[in-house]
């Protein structure tokens, strides 16, 4: 006769069972490098991108979702772990820092809730050990992961990566690489002319900018196509009634003055929530709707842990959108971008989805600044060449000049933010709203990327995220009072900044001199005895800085070859400092062989070497093609 089971074991299995049907699985889709301007659901008419626009349609639709950052892999740090970088410290691109053990790829607790997780293929995370990390956070990450390889009826979290329309694809790659992984790709009937579109105003409208702008619309199109084959394989295999799928961007459009930028056009992501029906009561704005809640990629993480029924840990600080543990809404978001690759940079931004204000802490460097990986691009080096001809009017111009301290935007009236409000009578009150949220918000999360990257790398026994929660090892209040006057320019901000340079604290020495960096040549003739003493710091950030200004403003021999000394230093954070100030110094010449130098040095990063050519290309010594890439 055959053996019953247990009756403990029946209600079991059947619980089980009844619990695993009753959650949702989740398919993310995420591309690369895309602003909302580019897509049909956004109202662009040129666009050819009807998945994602019925997605949109039937979803929900965002129009005030950003990232959290402005290139990859610190946009994408804070994804997969739930922290925004400027307190993990990963803010500068591809910078390996550590992370306290405690903190997690987030996917590992959708595993703890009974969730089958799935990474198809791209991680680039921030941060050392990322291979182990990579191990716990997924069942598998690579080129053949999917739903398909879990065990039937297991809740499943699936991310698929697109990449045809990353910054490569849409201005770096030759003419002749894009045609064939892009264009070749594509139908004849698919394929967006170069006549096809409206050219942002802030570019040169001529055939040769829009030979390039095509480029962005034909790998938005590819890209299309390809998630319209993932949903078809969901729905073969019966499995769209069941998923809710996410759509979008890791951060804002590749091309120059998007990608790597603190603005608008580098942080405000296209981004969908498609229901099925039978999870729509999930959706708190409904279905077939578009919502201007202001969102953010720390908001990712406790929101798909909560949706698989685990519980978020205590460090993750961001909302739950979805289901009956949501979080109160937003009125505003802190928003950051700091070096990428080899273009040093610090700008943090405060928006309420109408107006974004960033603040540029070396605004010494233009918007669109030497970074290799962009100098490469016949986009970038057709914006030079139009410059250099006089070709562009006041506007386009204004990308290759030093920015303000502060830009502030209305970008619901200008969507392509032209117009600085900073000095309008009628922004007042918004400025000054602005201005005190960025302040507090920057103390309350003790930004540690108030350190230089040399400190940053430089920490023992502890990481930047450990680090920056101890007012004592990092008074960020004393800190931050001397940065915030960066970029200012006139004569009471540089005689505060000067007296600084004298200060026991090497950190606020250190923002006292790039402070003093992006002063007028007028103000500076007052402080000359301070920057010649600090030039002898025995901090290398305030010696490297001061050596800069005195340079450039007194042509002074010693302080030339300083900065030569400091260009080939053995500490590649330093000697990518001594570089980038030599780009933007008046008279580059006496630095040629020096920097030739270092770029055939052994053990040189290839952050160095990339802006050791891209000074030798800003003198046309030598050619801006790929083959110059390191």
């Amino acid at each position: 006769m055959k053996k019953s089971l247990p009756i403990l074991f029946l209600f079991t299995l059947f619980f089980t069972d009844s619990f695993e049907q009753t959650r949702p699985n989740i398919l993310w889709i995420t591309i690369e490098d895309s602003s909302p301007q580019f897509f049909g659901c956004y109202g662009n008419k040129n666009a050819r991108t009807p998945v994602i626009d019925r997605l949109a349609k039937e979803g929900v639709r965002f129009t005030n979702a950003f990232s959290t950052g402005t290139v990859c892999s610190p946009s994408r740090s804070t994804i997969i772990t739930g922290v925004r970088t400027y307190e993990l410290g990963c803010g500068n691109h591809r910078s390996y820092i550590p992370i306290p053990d405690y903190i997690h790829g987030f996917p590992l607790f959708l595993q703890q809730a009974g969730y089958y997780a799935t990474n198809n293929v791209k991680t680039d995370y921030n941060f050392l050990k990322a291979d182990e990390f990579i191990r716990e956070a997924w069942n598998e990450s690579s080129a053949k992961a999917g739903w398909w390889n879990r065990t039937p009826g297991k809740p499943f979290f699936a991310v698929f990566n697109f990449m045809d329309s990353h910054q490569s694809r849409t201005m770096t790659d030759t003419y002749e690489k894009y045609t064939k992984e892009v264009i070749n790709q594509l139908p004849a009937s698919d394929r967006i002319g170069d006549n096809d579109f409206d050219v942002p105003p802030f570019y040169r409208n001529s055939p040769e900018m829009r030979k390039q702008l095509a480029r962005v619309y034909n790998s938005i199109k590819l890209t299309d196509n390809k998630i319209g084959k993932l949903l078809k394989r969901l729905d073969d295999d019966h499995l769209t009634d069941s998923t809710i799928i996410f759509f979008y961007a890791d951060h804002g459009e590749g091309i120059p003055r998007g990608k790597t930028n603190g603005i608008n056009l580098g942080y405000r992501v296209p981004f969908v929530i498609w229901f099925p029906p039978m999870y729509k009561h999930l959706s708190p704005w409904g279905t077939g709707m578009i919502t201007d809640e202001l969102i953010d990629f720390e908001d990712l993480a406790p929101t798909l842990i909560s949706l698989a029924g685990g519980t978020a840990p205590e460090y993750l600080k961001g909302r739950i959108l979805i289901g009956s543990r949501r979080s109160p809404k937003s009125d505003h978001l802190l928003l950051s971008s700091d070096r990428s690759d080899n273009g040093i940079d610090m700008i943090r931004s405060i928006t309420d989805g109408r107006y974004m204000y960033s603040r540029n802490y070396l605004p010494f460097t233009p918007e669109v600044h030497y970074i290799r990986y962009m100098e490469i691009g016949d986009i970038k080096n057709q914006m030079r060449q139009d410059l250099a001809e006089n070709k562009l009017n006041a506007l386009q111009k204004r990308l290759f000049e030093p920015r303000p301290a502060e830009y502030l935007f209305d970008i619901e009236k200008d969507v392509w933010e032209t117009a600085n409000l900073m000095n309008s009578a009628g922004a007042k009150t918004v400025l000054e709203r602005m201005r005190k949220l960025l302040d507090k918000e920057i103390l309350a999360s003790r930004d540690v990327m108030f350190l230089p990257e040399y400190e940053i790398n430089r920490l023992k026994g502890t990481t930047p995220y450990e680090f920056r929660q101890s007012e004592k090892n990092y008074p960020l209040t004393a800190i931050y009072k001397m940065a915030s006057l960066s970029g200012e320019r006139g004569n009471q901000s540089a005689s505060q900044q000067a007296r600084g340079l004298k200060d026991a604290n090497k950190i606020i020495r250190y923002w006292a001199a790039i402070g003093l960096r992006s002063q007028n040549s007028a103000v500076l003739k007052s402080h000359r005895a301070e920057l010649l003493q600090a030039m002898h710091d025995d901090y290398p950030p305030v010696s490297v800085t001061a050596a800069a200004i005195v340079y450039n403003e007194f042509d002074n021999s010693e302080a030339r070859e300083l900065l030569k000394k400091f260009s080939s230093d053995n500490n590649m954070d330093i000697a990518l400092m001594a570089i980038n100030y030599m780009l933007y110094v008046r008279i580059r010449q006496p630095f040629v062989e020096t920097v030739k130098a270092v770029h055939l040095m052994d053990g040189r990063s290839y952050n160095v070497k990339a802006a050791c050519l891209d000074f030798l290309g800003s003198l046309k010594l030598v050619p801006n093609t790929p083959a110059f890439e390191e």
